[in-house]
């Protein structure tokens, strides 16, 4: 049995899906929905015999330690592993096709929430859960990734703290403990603390008033930032303001890795005094809720609405959560951001909604985009570059540390950023080519690549549903999903000869 610990990651996670869908078959076998029931766990046996044979077949190989394997079988499990959380669910749903439950699955796994389910009453509630739970296992397996994986070959946002010297440290080695070591090591330490966080705000939403099915889908959604819901979204929850105040609490988990790694070791004061992340995402979810708040007087005069303090502060509380919602990639609507749009007199703030979701949460967390160190990176940049305008002799700083964050930091932020961009355009061309309008074409892409899939719902003013796009979209989407969720770095990684020699 020792031989079966040097299987790849590949490997494991299909044992791990195989094994995940015993926990539909009990939720199913608790509501005496047998047909689901053993749906579920015929493709569990199924599958969980293809992984042990697969196993057997390769157990002798021997595991390489590159790092770049591992980002292949990332790669690899983003576009297989779908196939497999997608079979039980065709199977019951047989009316859908293959392709689009792929879709959907891979949207679940990959945390956008990118649903064809425009209808989600008529879904089975089993399926709903299996949406809910996939992209729960997908948020967890990418903050263990991240860490374990992209932090010691300075990938997925670590390269902002890269001293190499004019060069970005995407064909460094990574560190030579073994990549199966340091995941199993992170695994134990992340997954008490994700689980544990998931519970709590369950029980939350239970005692606001949710009924138990939308509590759990909602607190894996949000611990996952996918926005996976059974009814549609957050607004049309029981739980209502009060859910929503302890949801906003705990988006704050998507701002910044240190809240699983080390706030035993820093303290909560010294994470919130010393954390670039999270003191920028404060200040963005300041700032723009207060200037669509104050658009009311300044720019909105033509509104007719009461100036009361109850609409007030429903506007505001909207705009409050729906931006810090949207910047750490969830997705999650206020049920009080119709009355900000309103308030603001803005009918649509699609372009800050998607403005907020291309910034994205912090590094080595569950949200998608850009992230926000690597904003910062380019924000300290710039202002050191504004100060040598005036100062041309000046010496920046701040200890060698920030120096590095505002160079060489800001070079490896400014080529993702840059990436980024190109990914975008390609996304749109291919979207557009597909016969979808400019303006949806955008939303599209940015929320494919930002894994930000309700931005469609929210910043589109043509109602157009994931469930009306074409096969070519969807697969056009994927691709986005996937590239968004490893990050261009990591997959030009994969592709780099040098990368592989080291």
């Amino acid at each position: 049995m020792t031989k079966f610990r040097n299987l790849p990651l590949f490997v494991i996670l299909m044992g791990i899906t195989s094994a995940s869908m015993i926990i539909p078959v009990l939720f199913a076998a608790r509501l005496e929905q047998w047909t689901y029931a053993r749906t579920f766990f015929y493709h569990s046996v199924v599958l969980s015999i293809l992984t042990l044979f697969i196993a057997i077949a390769i157990a002798n190989n021997p595991l390489t330690n590159k790092s770049a394997s591992r980002l292949l079988d990332l790669l690899g499990a983003f576009i297989v592993m779908p196939i497999f959380m997608a079979m039980p669910v065709q199977a019951l749903l047989p009316q859908y096709g293959m392709f689009p439950i792929y879709f959907e699955m891979l949207s679940s796994f990959t945390t956008t929430g990118a649903s064809i389910f425009n209808q989600p009453e008529n879904i089975p509630d089993v399926i709903h859960f299996w949406r809910g739970y996939i992209s729960w296992i997908g948020g967890f397996m990418m903050l263990v990734v991240a860490i374990a994986i992209f932090m010691p070959i300075n990938l997925g946002g670590f390269e902002v703290y890269s001293s190499a010297s004019g060069k970005i440290a995407v064909a460094g080695s990574g560190r030579r403990a073994a990549v199966r070591d340091r995941m199993v090591k992170y695994s134990l330490q992340i997954f008490p603390l994700y689980f544990t966080a998931t519970a709590i705000l369950t029980l939350i939403l239970l005692l606001s008033g949710d009924r138990i099915l939308v509590a759990v889908i909602h607190a894996m959604s949000v611990m996952s930032t996918s926005s996976v819901s059974p009814i549609g979204g957050v607004q049309y929850a029981g739980s209502g303001f009060v859910g929503e105040v302890a949801i906003f609490f705990f988006l704050f988990l998507a701002i910044s890795r240190h809240w699983f790694l080390s706030l035993g070791e820093h303290g909560l004061k010294s994470l919130v005094l010393s954390d670039r992340e999270l003191n920028l995402s404060l200040t963005i979810i300041l700032i723009i809720p207060l200037l669509l708040f104050l658009r009311h007087w300044l720019a909105a005069a033509d509104v007719a609405a009461a100036d009361d303090a109850a609409q007030a502060g429903s506007a505001l509380w909207g705009a409050l959560f729906t931006c810090l919602s949207f910047l750490t990639t969830t997705g999650f609507e206020s049920g009080s951001w119709a009355a900000s749009q309103n308030w603001s007199g803005l009918g649509t703030s699609g372009l800050i909604l998607m403005g907020l979701a291309v910034m994205g949460g912090g590094i080595a967390t569950t949200a998608g985009g850009m992230k926000l160190l690597r904003v910062y990176s380019l924000y300290k940049h710039g202002i050191r570059e504004m100060q040598r305008l005036s100062y041309p002799s000046s010496v920046g700083g701040s200890g060698m540390r920030a120096r590095s964050l505002r160079r060489e930091g800001a070079y490896a932020a400014w080529v993702f950023f840059m990436l980024f961009l190109v990914s975008i355009a390609v996304g749109l061309i291919l979207l557009s080519a597909t016969g979808i309008a400019f303006e949806d074409a955008l939303i599209l892409a940015i929320s494919g690549l930002s894994n930000t899939g309700n931005l469609l719902g929210v910043a589109s003013d043509n109602d157009l549903q994931y469930s009306e796009l074409s096969n070519a979209a969807r697969g056009v989407l994927c691709a986005l999903m996937i590239l968004g969720r490893m990050e261009a770095l990591a997959v030009i990684a994969i592709f780099n000869p040098s990368f592989w020699r080291k």
